[in-house]
């Protein structure tokens, strides 16, 4: 069982950063895979980057690879999301989502069982 929840976003404008925090409260935290979603309006939601646990490996859409990079320390129960040259498109309600087992391919927002209630990220042009 963990709650997640995301802090961080805001107002940028378009070529800014911003970075996003996920705080869970789990056991074992360190065991879980750590994947970043994000739901613009009246789109679908769409799979941002992922970590695995041990070791750290990494995945990000292709939309985001070489502006986006992701980290945990879970020292801190804590995922970051580091967002640079951020664009208008990536305006959106970013979330937090956790699992232990698997249970789908890691870009599937049904593989996570647990959720965050988002954070609003809007980047101005």
């Amino acid at each position: 069982q963990a709650s997640l929840a995301e802090s961080g976003g805001g107002l940028v404008q378009a070529g800014g950063s911003l970075r996003l925090s996920c705080v869970a409260s789990a056991r074992d935290f360190s065991e879980y895979t750590i994947a970043w979603f994000r739901q613009a309006p009246g789109k679908e939601t769409e799979f941002v980057a992922v970590i695995n646990p041990n070791p750290a490996e990494t995945d990000f859409a292709d939309s985001v690879k070489g502006r986006f990079t992701i980290s945990r320390d879970n020292t801190k129960n804590t995922v970051y999301l580091q967002m640079n040259n951020l664009e208008p498109e990536d305006t959106a309600v970013y979330y937090c989502t956790a699992r232990t087992v698997y249970s789908g391919p890691f870009w599937g927002p049904q593989s996570y069982p647990y959720w965050g209630q988002g954070t609003q990220v809007t980047v101005s042009s």
